[in-house]
């Protein structure tokens, strides 16, 4: 086969699911060395064209070549075996194993106990993990368990799988979507160290300042089509917008001034512990009012997603209260407050925000499915299911490869999330609790919950905001709550707070 230049070439790649093409007729070439990004819409085929080079997939039509030669994938174990990597969007981890057992999972070293019996060397591991993320920048304890470290931790154990296993071309998937603004910044200037070392890194997402900092060449895939390959020094920030949704872009909302109502939503004195018993509330007090956007900014974890969990129920006070419209909440069940008006888009959407393998019909009655229409008598009646999901799908461009009866875990994240948000704003709840309601969404699909928080408020609504993206609280909040180490430390009006005072509040300075 003659030799094209590329590391990783795909040609005419088609890929169908039941009632979708995910690929249609794709061809592409990515460069040795280079970080070649692939831009999208949530559902625009990205994640699937990346799992087929990886092994996850087999394409139903098209070929596949490697360094010149055309490959069969059809595991990933043969994916590794060429040299190949991936970290997911949702990490691969056994959460109970250390990160030096998860890091050497299915090729461990093993050597001979008293010269006879075969045990794994998990020593030699060891060393060899400290090694390269010395050398990686990427320092990990090889001791320590996956279920006691953070998230941006457990993405160098994933980068660190690759390496462990000489990944030369590393696809990664959506890697910025859970980690802070400090933790996405260190991420690239790895991605960057990686490339200087010689790897070919392939990133699949839809942030385009990302894409703008650190990439090279970037393809543009809308619905399963590519739509164009770009070079990403000469093309705006507007111009890849605009090809990845398929019209003009607008990147802001106007906001109306606001109208307050009567307070819904009060908080005073909370204290919150974990389950190790340390205070990560301390002594909270804030109230929200109808028509009011509160918005709790911070740094991630400190305390913030704790307070949202107390405020739903989903976290026990330690002491303090929570009054919604007057009446103490603090020790109700979670179907009580949301009998009595709240709404919550939880930070963890696949642990607390949907039940993976119900249909989406389902996941989107899942907090109402025992009153009417949905259920008479107390029979249920599956074709009111069906009509109400079908009426939020396309009110929320809810992209589904079988309608209402798609398996909820064959979404994309994406649209996990809009089925989310799209469930808890049809409950007419006189409180919403947004926790990170744009994460892993693109810039269509960030706008359109935007305004669809700025649509709740302007309709009276009190709204409680937890983002980590600063930006996203300097546009939407009307009042700013600042927490740091588990303290609200500064809360005022959002028009009396520029994002550089925000900024040092976030990071303690008080002076």
């Amino acid at each position: 086969m003659e030799d094209t230049g590329y590391i990783v070439e795909m040609r005419h790649i088609t890929k169908r699911f039941p009632g979708i093409t995910a690929n249609d007729d794709i061809s592409i070439g990515i460069r040795r060395g280079e970080i070649f990004a692939f831009l999208g819409e949530n559902g625009a085929g990205k994640s699937t064209l990346m799992s087929m080079l990886f092994g996850m997939y087999e394409p139903d039509e098209g070929e596949i070549i490697v360094r010149g030669r055309k490959v069969s994938l059809s595991s990933s174990n043969e994916a590794a075996a060429l040299n190949i990597g991936m970290v997911h969007q949702h990490f691969r981890l056994v959460p109970n194993y250390t990160i030096a057992e998860n890091i050497i999972l299915g090729i461990e070293p093993v050597k001979k106990a008293l010269g006879v019996f075969p045990c794994i060397d998990i020593k030699a591991a060891s060393r060899r993990i400290l090694e390269l993320s010395k050398n990686y920048g990427l320092e990990v304890n090889p001791g320590l368990p996956i279920e006691k470290v953070n998230v941006s931790t457990q993405q160098r154990v994933e980068i660190l799988k690759m390496l462990y296993r000489d990944a030369e071309i590393l696809i990664f998937d959506e890697p910025t979507a859970v980690l802070t603004p400090q933790e996405i910044e260190f991420l690239l200037k790895i991605m960057g160290e990686l490339r200087n070392k010689g790897k070919t890194i392939i990133l699949i997402t839809h942030k385009l300042e990302e894409i703008k900092r650190i990439a090279d060449r970037c393809a543009i895939l809308r619905r399963g089509k590519l739509v164009k390959v770009l070079n990403v020094g000469e093309a705006s920030a507007q111009e890849m917008a605009n090809l990845m949704v398929g019209r003009e872009v607008s990147f802001e909302r106007e906001k109306t001034p606001p109208r307050y109502r009567g307070t819904v939503l009060e908080v005073e004195g909370l204290t919150v512990r974990n389950e190790n018993h340390f205070d990560v509330v301390k002594d909270v007090s804030f109230s929200v009012r109808g028509g009011e956007i509160f918005a709790i900014a911070g740094v991630s974890g400190n305390g913030q997603v704790e307070i949202a969990d107390a405020v739903a129920g989903l976290a026990k006070p330690a002491r303090g209260h929570i009054r919604l419209k007057g009446e103490d909440i603090t020790h109700a069940s979670i179907r009580g407050r949301i009998e009595k008006g709240i709404a919550y888009i939880p930070e963890d959407r696949q642990k607390y925000g949907i039940i993976l393998d119900f249909t989406l019909e389902n996941n989107l009655a899942v907090k109402t499915y025992y009153r009417v229409p949905f259920s008479a008598g107390g029979v249920l009646r599956p074709e009111e299911f069906g009509n109400f999901a079908g009426r939020l799908i396309e009110r929320y461009d809810i992209r589904s490869g079988e309608g209402v009866k798609t398996i909820t875990r064959a979404m994309s994240g994406g649209n996990q999330q809009k089925a989310i948000v799209a469930r808890e704003i049809s409950l007419d709840a006189e409180l919403l609790i947004f926790v990170q309601p744009t994460r892993g969404l693109d810039i269509g699909a960030i706008g359109n919950i935007r305004k669809q928080i700025l649509d709740e408020r302007d309709r009276g609504k009190a709204i409680l905001l937890i983002s980590l993206e600063l930006d996203e609280v300097m546009k939407l909040a009307d009042t700013i709550g600042v927490i740091y180490n588990g303290k609200l430390l500064r809360t005022a009006p959002a028009k009396e707070l520029s994002a550089n005072e925000v900024g040092e509040y976030m990071m303690g300075v008080t002076g």
